[in-house]
């Protein structure tokens, strides 16, 4: 064959390559009942519950007494603590559980019209201290330890400010704490979410949140798909093609995709207080946030603290995370900087084992 004819049918074979694939696509996804696509699969008991938020205790995976005290595993309402437990291979949960950690995680459920009157006061001050009194209880302890996660990260550091005898020890991670520190990030690509809601007028986000009653969960996913266009773009062609060709990486790429799409409301009173006292203000570390009618002090946090980011974090920059560290009283303090993105550190494949080996390790040293 002439140079010039294959020239010529090069665009040719390669649009039949295409069609090729994506029919051999289709018919991998034929094949699937997308009711056993599961996430957050690992054995739990519900053993407390308050209104539409639960508290599950993990099964043991190792014999004989755990390793640690309770650790509480406090998820934000913005997703679902599930991607921590996305699958066997790729599970925040089991490899603590692999390595003698006691573990709880709570459940905010799903949040509805009627629960758009909920503020931080309700899920800081009643229901996550109903869980850790739950726990205490339990267990016969005063103290247990805290692993708050994005928005949960706040949750638990505001917590621990406000309570700090109940709190043993303080793990946080990817949690904003400076709401206003993505300008010290120096790439381009990290702070879209601080920059569109700070330029959001106030007026504005109470109109959607009265029209709504709550933050609507779909409005916060199609936000987080437009931070990264591309990607967003490329996944369901691209990237569905090259996974549908191996049934475990299809379903790898389904476990997310359901992960990503259970988006919960958040509820209205929260969602002001999060987008406008927090995000736009600023008054965390300004120490203008009130929790009961009191301002909370990050310097109250005087226990043990393991902060945990990432250094390719677009959705919460790392200033804005690793910036805890000036605020707190505590003596013992340890930042951990990873190289991962937002969910990367949690479902990423090259660190799996590592941050489960970090946590327990750090947690074990200080029981």
């Amino acid at each position: 064959m002439s140079t010039e004819l294959q020239k010529f049918l090069q665009p040719w074979s390669e649009m039949m390559d295409f069609n090729s694939r994506i029919a051999k696509g289709a018919e991998a996804i034929s094949r699937f009942d997308f009711s056993e696509v599961a996430v957050g699969a690992s054995p739990k008991t519900e053993v407390f519950r308050s209104d539409k938020v639960t508290l599950h205790h993990y099964e043991s995976m190792v014999e004989g007494k755990p390793e640690t005290e309770p650790v509480l595993i406090v998820y934000g309402l913005v997703g679902r603590y599930t991607m921590i437990d996305l699958q066997e291979d790729r599970s925040l949960v089991r490899n603590l559980l692999s390595r003698g950690v006691d573990l709880y995680v709570v459940d905010w459920g799903y949040p509805t019209r009627a629960d758009q009157h909920l503020e931080f006061d309700d899920y800081v001050c009643h229901y996550l201290d109903e869980c850790v009194n739950h726990i205490c209880i339990e267990h016969d302890l005063d103290t247990i330890n805290l692993f708050g996660i994005c928005e949960g990260g706040t949750f638990t550091a505001m917590y621990a400010a406000m309570f700090p005898e109940r709190v043993s020890n303080l793990m946080v991670s990817i949690t904003p704490i400076d709401f206003g520190a993505d300008v010290e990030d120096k790439d381009p690509s990290h702070g879209f979410l601080n920059v569109w809601i700070r330029n959001l007028n106030n007026k504005d986000i109470e109109k959607l949140l009265d029209a709504f009653g709550n933050l609507p969960g779909e409005l916060m996913g199609a936000v987080f798909s437009a931070m990264t266009p591309i990607r967003s773009m490329t996944k369901y062609n691209l990237d569905l093609l090259n996974a549908a060709n191996d049934d475990a990486k299809l379903m790898n790429f389904l476990r997310m995709e359901k992960w990503l799409a259970d988006r919960p409301h958040h509820p209205g009173a929260a969602a002001r207080q999060w987008l406008i006292d927090l995000y736009k203000e600023n008054k965390l570390v300004k120490g203008e946030f009130e929790l009961a009618g009191e301002k909370v002090d990050l310097g109250n946090i005087t226990m043990p603290v393991l902060n945990i980011f990432a250094e390719h974090d677009h959705i919460i920059p790392p200033p804005c995370s690793s910036a805890l560290g000036k605020y707190v009283g505590s003596d013992d303090y340890t930042d951990l900087c990873l190289p991962a993105g937002h969910v990367g550190i949690y479902v990423s494949s090259k660190l799996q084992g590592l941050v489960g080996d970090q946590i327990a390790t750090w947690l074990m040293e200080r029981q």
